[in-house]
């Protein structure tokens, strides 16, 4: 008897793929391929007869998941991959700074995790720590008046956040 799909859990990634997505179904035991569309899994582990975790490749648009076994191919299950939105900054704590620099800045929003620069106008911070998704600890650069500051990750870049110099 072929393999069930009942579920693909997330539904959606990342364009990038390298994101875990847990197939659950029926008869999975000694699956050979895990297919996203066209596309095989970057990796997959049977966890049991009833689980598979595999690894999403890179793609776009909405492709069907499939797994293969000795016994066939199963049903198809939909997955959607999603282009990251940039990251977004809500709050600068405390937005204002020294001209000399040189000072903690903590930088709120959402997306911020894999961020690449943290720029200050075009300055880019002496230093900077992701937190989290939602938090980077960066040490102004000196600079003059009110400037931008915005964060890129590989989904683009932020809005800018006013920072001003004393």
């Amino acid at each position: 008897m072929s393999p069930i799909l009942l579920a693909v859990v997330p539904t959606s990634g990342p364009t990038t793929g390298g994101n875990p997505v847990l197939l659950i179904g029926t008869g999975l035991t000694g699956a050979t391929a895990v297919m996203f569309g066209t596309t095989p899994a970057t990796s997959f582990t049977v966890q049991f007869d009833g689980a598979i975790t595999a690894i999403a490749p890179p793609g776009t648009g909405t492709v069907p998941v499939t797994v293969v076994t000795g016994a066939g191919t199963s049903n198809a299950a939909s997955y959607t991959y999603k282009a990251a939105a940039p990251p977004v900054i809500l709050a600068l704590v405390p937005p204002i700074g020294l001209a000399t620099g040189g000072l903690p800045v903590l930088i709120v929003g959402h997306g911020l995790a894999g961020a690449t620069s943290v720029l200050f106008g075009s300055t880019p911070a002496t230093n900077f720590t992701v937190l989290g998704d939602g938090a980077i600890l960066a040490i102004s650069p000196p600079g003059t008046g009110t400037v931008p500051v915005t964060v890129t990750t590989g989904a683009g870049t932020s809005n800018g956040a006013s920072y001003t110099y004393l």
